[in-house]
């Protein structure tokens, strides 16, 4: 399973100026493989899970020194730890806070070794503490698979290249047009959590990843457990799924449940969005840069982390999505709408936290709403997504007239093509906006 991320790793592996890595995405998203895949690439490697191996903990009891620390773990695991030899890993470390708190000194002392964490609610932990070392780690941000990666996970690398040379002026040969729209309605399908994409692959079975989709929801639900005490388990559940029923909408609180408090409520959210499973789109006024400091934090849209994810909670028909000709007939809850966003945060910087906009304007004799709003050099770009050949552009016209911008674009099934000053790009090559990575 090639991922985007892994050249990112390499490039950390040989920086000179490295930091102890925290490596940051929700649960089963790939982040323990993808270390361990960069572990082959060193003479030695060792893996500290602090769940499995709930005693290695009480050797951070004591005083935070990373030699005594190594010392006592590489005798524990009988395997060596050498500055620039050996990748050291520390999986799901929010198990033990004091790990956390570790991470820092091993930056300063042992500046010679390669260092990366991750766990499957650490943004819960990291919450807890009031530094974990700023300046000294360095974060990286991992989701789902990418389009792209669904692309290569299928050894279809010819199509990716294809993709990314062609634009408006180049439009991609029809045959291949079809051909990734084709892969492209999969992909809304199966999502891209690994496991499901590695059953889809290895067994050639669209089945078998659907119903790895059913394990994935439940442990999902399972996790919430898990979570801070403060808001009830059911009541996160009721967030979640109201997340998927509010989907393409401005997300109003009392739609959630009409007699729950809107702090629980709101609070629950923020915890959906901390471990990764949600992703806010704010509504931007659109008048300059940077476009995060314009936005109006009571109006946003949610996205959930995974298409896949989202179509299974939604109980999406199956049968009728892989043969009705007008996708727009089963385009419940806007999911050609979530998997632009998706694949826009994918595309974005890594090393950042996601952000993304769109722009609402709301008055009785002008209604208008851009899907997206982003940033392409020093230009801002409305983004208009159709689920289907063609859509009405009177909301992003509006838009670029009263922002007095040169272009748009909209994503649709189209091939790659023009409409005036609007430029048009198939959803499956909607990544390619971004060009952060």
């Amino acid at each position: 399973m090639r991922r985007s991320i892994f050249n990112q790793l390499l490039n950390w592996k040989d920086s000179s100026s490295r930091k102890v890595l925290l490596l940051r995405g929700a649960r089963q998203v790939g982040k323990t493989f993808i270390v361990r895949e960069l572990g082959r690439t060193f003479p030695n490697f060792l893996e500290v899970n602090f769940e499995k191996d709930t005693v290695v903990a009480g050797f951070f009891n004591q005083n935070l020194d990373p030699d005594r620390i190594c010392m006592e773990l590489s005798a524990f695991y009988r395997k060596p730890i050498r500055e620039s030899e050996t990748l050291l890993f520390f999986d799901e470390i929010q198990a033990c806070p004091r790990a956390i708190q570790s991470l820092r000194f091993f930056y300063e002392n042992m500046p010679g070794l390669h260092v990366i964490a991750a766990g499957s609610l650490l943004e819960f932990a990291l919450a807890e503490l009031p530094s974990f070392g700023v300046g000294r780690i360095r974060s990286m941000f991992m989701y789902p698979l990418s389009f792209q990666e669904f692309l290569l996970a299928h050894q279809r690398d010819q199509l990716v290249e294809l993709i990314n040379q062609a634009s408006p002026d180049n439009p991609m040969n029809p045959v291949f047009h079809e051909m990734l729209t084709d892969y492209y309605r999969k992909f809304q399908l199966t999502g891209g959590m690994p496991e499901v994409v590695r059953q889809v692959v290895e067994n050639k079975s669209l089945l078998d990843g659907l119903n790895i989709l059913d394990d994935l929801a439940l442990s999902i639900r399972d996790d919430f457990s898990k979570y801070r005490r403060r808001v009830p388990e059911s009541r996160i559940r009721e967030v979640f799924a109201s997340i998927v029923e509010q989907a393409g909408a401005k997300f109003v609180y009392a739609n959630v449940m009409a007699k729950a408090s809107q702090p629980q409520i709101k609070e629950a959210l923020e915890l959906l969005i901390m471990a990764g499973l949600a992703f806010p789109v704010y509504h931007t006024s659109a008048n300059g840069f940077p476009l995060g400091a314009q936005i109006d934090s009571k109006k946003f849209k949610v996205l959930l982390y995974d298409t896949g994810i989202f179509q299974h909670i939604l109980g999406l028909n199956i049968r009728e999505y892989l043969v009705v000709e007008d996708m727009g007939m089963v385009n419940k809850g806007s999911l050609a709408e979530i998997y632009a966003g998706l694949e826009l945060i994918k595309a974005s910087s890594i090393t950042d936290k996601p952000q993304l906009f769109y722009w609402h304007r709301m008055e009785r004799s002008s209604n208008a709403e851009v899907d997206y709003v982003i940033r392409q050099g020093d230009e801002i770009v409305p983004v208009e997504i159709k689920s289907g050949y063609s859509g009405k552009m009177q909301s992003m016209r509006l838009f670029m007239k009263e922002k007095n911008l040169k272009r748009g674009i909209r994503s649709s099934l189209e091939n790659f093509s023009r409409d005036g000053n609007i430029e048009v790009i198939p959803l499956y090559a909607i990544s390619t906006l971004i060009k952060e990575n």
